[in-house]
């Protein structure tokens, strides 16, 4: 059964938290596939991903451009899985496609977007049907994540 994860973002942004949590998936010798609920966001975290950091950079692709499948991290707005991927971050309101295909799936939402928190609430609970263990995670105010349920 697949790991769920909802992360609530309170204290910082997705740019901010995202890096990390795609860094310590590939420590982990996972494949990552980011989806993003449109073109515009997936563009913005493609440029992102290459300068968040001055010494550091996450090496990754786009679904739309050539080796796709190659990519350790993939950015997409579909519900394909085009490298593989072991681990899927679903950010912005994307709406998932089958979990089953994945050892984890990240919900990460912006806790300060009504939007988003009302599809948290939704994917909480049709996760919660389809009989995935899930668990909630919250920021706290040093940007720690908290387990809440």
């Amino acid at each position: 059964m697949t790991e769920v994860l909802f992360y609530h973002l309170t204290e910082s942004t997705l740019e901010e938290a995202l890096p990390a949590l795609v860094e310590r998936s590939l420590a982990r010798d996972w494949k990552v596939v980011i989806q993003t609920g449109s073109e515009e966001r997936r563009d913005a975290l493609d440029q992102h991903l290459w300068t968040y950091r001055e010494d550091s950079f996450v090496g990754h692709g786009a679904e739309h451009e050539p080796h796709a499948a190659d990519q350790p991290v993939l950015l997409t707005i579909g519900q394909g899985n085009a490298n593989g991927a072991e681990i899927r971050f679903i950010v912005d309101g994307a709406r998932p496609p089958d979990l089953a295909a994945y050892q984890r799936v990240v919900f990460m939402f912006d806790g300060h977007d009504e939007m988003q928190v009302t599809l948290a609430r939704q994917d909480w609970k049709a996760v919660r049907a389809a009989g995935h263990q899930a668990t909630y995670w919250q920021q706290s105010p040093d940007r720690r994540w908290e387990r809440k349920a």
